[in-house]
């Protein structure tokens, strides 16, 4: 059963879904000011300082645990339907990851939609990884990790990184990666009365808005179509609860046949990206220790 704790989440995600319902037209300025609270579930990790920066000509936020290894970096992608959401909402979060692994991170002020369309979103981070191996970050010690829009990223980013020909990251991993627009996983209706956030009008809504005139069938838009071989170690969590939830389970399933070291974890009864409750809700504490310690087992980090 889910705890107390966790419902924090759910209530934030009913206050969204019945602004939305009542706004129909809410202009995007005002989406993303309800979407700035995302981070309010999240606890201050402490220890972590957090500094304003730039990465390949992007805004970013280095993100620095007291005694973290410089030589390791995970770079990091918020979610928000590549709509809205920031490298802040995500602050809390990512310093708790970064903490737990042992090594600094960084989160990319990647270009959101409708302003900037498909690949915009991707071509950002793929830069953002180009700039870390300039500057002398060896591609053993990279890690991705995103949630939702970035979880997909955290994926298409790695696709973008082979078609550019550049070394591929040691790991990513994927938060309940989101595939658009393409809202052809049976979870849209099985999960249809347990997910308090997302439905398929959505997700076909925002997803539209993503894509703008591109192939929706894209492997560099959406994780369902990727060609998954070769691809680096992937570890993908996702909530039992999600509309979402077969966007992770089927690239779960293309990756394994392709023979990837891919893990998948289901945590029974949660919202879409429920990790974001880190610090506060014991589910998420539990999530967030799982891939630290498997990031920190692929990056070689000794750190607990």
């Amino acid at each position: 059963m889910a705890s107390k704790e966790s419902e924090a989440l759910s209530d934030l995600y009913r206050v969204w879904a019945r602004r939305q319902a009542s706004e129909p037209n809410m202009s995007m300025d005002e989406l993303r000011r309800m979407f700035s609270h995302w981070g309010d579930v999240t606890a201050e990790p402490g220890g972590v300082d957090y500094v304003e920066t730039e990465l390949a000509g992007l805004t970013a936020l280095s993100i620095i645990p007291k005694g973290a290894s410089d030589d390791h970096i995970v770079l990091c992608a918020h979610g928000g339907g590549y709509v809205a959401g920031s490298i802040y909402t995500h602050r809390k979060f990512f310093g708790h990851v970064a903490k737990q692994v042992g090594c600094r991170a960084v989160a990319v002020d990647y270009a959101l939609c409708p302003e900037n369309t498909h690949p915009a979103p991707v071509n950002d981070m793929v830069r953002a990884y180009r700039a870390l191996l300039d500057d002398g970050y060896a591609p053993a010690r990279i890690a991705l990790l995103g949630d939702s829009a970035g979880g997909a990223l955290a994926l298409t980013t790695v696709a973008g990184i082979r078609a550019a020909g550049l070394p591929l990251p040691a790991a990513t991993v994927p938060l309940s990666p989101w595939a658009g627009s393409d809202t052809s996983g049976d979870s849209y209706d099985t999960n249809k009365d347990n997910d308090v956030l997302v439905t398929r009008g959505m997700s076909v809504a925002i997803g539209q808005l993503f894509i703008g005139d591109a192939d929706p069938a894209d492997p560099l838009a959406n994780p369902l179509f990727i060609d998954y071989a070769g691809f680096p170690p992937t570890y993908i969590q996702v909530g039992g609860y999600e509309a979402v939830l077969a966007d992770s389970t089927r690239p779960a399933e293309s990756a394994r046949k392709a023979g990837v070291d891919v893990r998948i974890d289901v945590y029974p009864e949660m919202q879409h990206c429920f990790q974001l409750m880190v610090g506060a809700a014991p589910e998420a504490d539990e999530a967030v220790a799982q891939l630290a310690g498997w990031l920190r087992a692929k990056l070689k980090l000794n750190q607990k």
